[in-house]
């Protein structure tokens, strides 16, 4: 059975509070196994039989739904793709501000020109897939890219991690 994380976007930030021990539950009721969530901002890792993860996020969403009360847009990868995201050759360069953006689907023409306008000289956006590399020399406080920017130009929903993070998690949950 594949170890799979969910990316739950805008958990635990303004006025959207989930308890962790609550989370897990509407996962187990899923019937997810091994659920353990990972920092409280909307990491969540479980094993899972699903063959389709797309249909697997919008399962997630209806659940979290029911059981939250609010939308909350999730993002499934293996744990596999997490982990080869964490040492994507994207990360060679040196930046103070190293976050990977997870997508829903892969950006069409029209959005990866719209992505390319966003690109500044202290602000570099790469994607690979259905993943948004974001590397700044600001760090993300003072940078004029953002989450937000990023999906009101393109009226799409994504959720952002940061490369420590990410790398943390792979860390945690390699071989388990």
């Amino acid at each position: 059975m594949p170890r799979c994380v969910a990316f739950l976007r805008a958990v635990n930030v303004g006025g959207r509070m989930v308890k962790m021990d609550a989370l897990r539950a509407a996962f187990e009721a899923l019937a997810l196994a091994e659920v353990e969530t990972f920092i409280a901002s909307g990491n969540v890792v479980f094993d899972s039989r699903a063959r389709d993860l797309a249909a697997l996020e919008r399962k997630i969403e209806a659940q979290l739904l029911r059981c939250f009360g609010f939308e909350i847009h999730t993002f499934v990868r293996t744990l596999d793709e997490v982990a080869a995201l964490a040492v994507h050759p994207a990360f060679a360069a040196a930046a103070t501000t190293q976050v990977v953006g997870f997508l829903r689907d892969a950006p069409t023409p029209q959005a990866l020109g719209a992505i390319a306008g966003m690109a500044t000289d202290v602000d570099r956006l790469q994607v690979h897939g259905r993943e948004l590399f974001w590397f700044s020399d600001n760090k993300q406080s003072e940078s004029v890219f953002s989450n937000a920017v990023f999906e009101r130009a393109l009226d799409t929903r994504s959720t952002f991690r940061g490369l420590s993070t990410l790398r943390k998690l792979v860390a945690k949950h390699a071989g388990s």
